[in-house]
């Protein structure tokens, strides 16, 4: 999974955390994490800083790779 969505979903799973937990840490509902793993929703940068603390991954490489889909969408 190359997009920002399967990997943090990827992230989660491989940590073994369930949804409700992140979304707790992220504090916001369930459904909008569930969203945003599925690409329903974006999230916010802080939302992805907050991912990379959660998750132990460097913050850099999640913020990379979340303004590469952004940039990606907005030209389609």
């Amino acid at each position: 999974m190359n997009t920002f969505e399967g990997a943090i979903r990827k992230l989660r799973e491989e940590k073994k955390l369930p949804l409700r937990k992140v979304a707790s840490l992220l504090d916001i509902d369930q459904s909008f994490l569930s969203k945003i793993e599925r690409n329903e929703r974006k999230a916010t940068k802080e939302q992805v800083i907050r991912l990379a603390k959660i998750y132990k991954v460097i913050e850099k490489e999640l913020l990379i790779q979340y303004y590469s889909d952004k940039v990606a969408y907005d030209l389609t």
